[in-house]
């Protein structure tokens, strides 16, 4: 367990002092944010801010991991080495988007299809190689079933196991860089699902089917639970300590460099746990910004009429004349309260199997 600590604590302390310098260096370079006209004025003020700043926690997340595989002298498992990939490699892709908007003056960034055809790239490799690794249990990091707090139903055909993880990753990076519109919203609102995920897989650790004493009915059929837990603690103890610059007012955004990398860390982290469906609670405000877009979009599509004021969801309440300050403090409460609900229905799940 001194590896979630470790890890938790190497990944805060080096995001805190890495960002600044982060922010300097982007400034000095004037990497800063576009801001789109037709969103709510008072976002005018933060044209300029630094962005890319999901850089920092990137780079934080890993290093945390690797000096703490250094200093426990632990192995790397397979499972967390592959979240790592899932993670900075959609990083990658966001932060080419990020460069070109601001060092190319182009506002959309990547083209569209650029910009998918990275997304697929980076999410079916991750998908091919979790299928992959078997341990001596013959556990590879994903399974072909479909899990809620644990695997349930028939193994699906490795083809829509890619296409079923390629949703997962894209639907997730999409709801947080949707979120990520207002000073420390999405980074706020993960910090609280990573959190949830190094219980999570703590739990899963101590209940592991590998273990003799608590082999047996309610037991968790993952192949690195432990591990998993030191990624979830790496990458919560790096988005908290960004949020101390990311807050409002922000001195830098994550811009889409964070955001697809967030996305991409949370369903790994669910695919790898065995707890894919149950992401969509424990990650409640993403699927409940990204719904409002889908509402949007839809109902004016189909009757020439909008929902609300504005879309995503929260620009609606900045519309409505919320502060940006407390539609993200409301916003963070509805997160804690859908990352409870989420762990107590998975501790609920394993005491119904005992």
């Amino acid at each position: 367990m001194k590896q979630i600590l470790f890890s938790g604590v190497i990944g805060l302390f080096l995001s805190l002092i890495g960002t600044p310098l982060l922010i300097k260096l982007l400034a000095r370079r004037g990497y800063g944010q576009f801001i789109r006209d037709d969103g709510p004025r008072n976002h005018h003020s933060k044209r300029g801010t630094p962005t890319m700043g999901g850089i920092a926690f990137i780079l934080a997340t890993i290093l945390a991991y690797v000096l703490t595989k250094l200093i426990t002298g632990e192995q790397p498992s397979f499972s967390g080495v592959l979240v790592l990939f899932l993670f900075a490699g959609m990083g990658l892709v966001g932060f080419l988007d990020d460069y070109i908007k601001i060092v190319k003056q182009r506002s959309l960034g990547l083209r569209a299809k650029a910009k998918m055809a990275g997304q697929l790239i980076v999410g079916v490799a991750f998908a091919l190689l979790a299928l992959s690794f078997e341990d001596a249990r013959q556990l590879t990091p994903a399974s072909t079933k479909l899990s809620f707090t644990q695997d349930f139903g028939w193994a699906l055909p490795p083809v829509l196991f890619v296409v079923w993880a390629l949703f997962m990753i894209l639907a997730m990076s999409n709801g947080v860089n949707l979120t990520d519109g207002l000073d420390g919203l999405a980074t706020g609102a993960s910090v609280m699902v990573f959190g949830a995920y190094v219980f999570i897989c703590v739990w899963e650790y101590q209940e592991s089917c590998a273990h003799i004493a608590t082999a047996g009915p309610g037991c968790y059929e993952v192949r690195d639970p432990l591990d998993l837990a030191v990624v979830a603690a790496a990458l919560m103890g790096a988005c908290f300590g960004f949020l101390w610059w990311n807050t409002s007012p922000a001195k830098i955004f994550m811009g889409d460099t964070g955001s697809l990398a967030l996305g991409g860390a949370l369903a790994g982290l669910a695919i790898c746990s065995r707890t894919e469906l149950l992401l969509a609670i424990l990650g409640g405000l993403f699927v409940l910004i990204t719904m409002s877009v889908v509402i949007q979009v839809g109902s004016f599509r189909l009757t020439g009429k909008r929902v609300f004021k504005m879309a995503p969801l929260q620009h609606h309440f900045e519309l409505k004349g919320w502060s940006e300050v407390l539609v993200v403090v409301r916003f963070w409460i509805i997160q804690g309260m859908c990352a409870i609900v989420g762990v107590g229905i998975f501790y609920a799940g394993w005491a119904a199997s005992k």
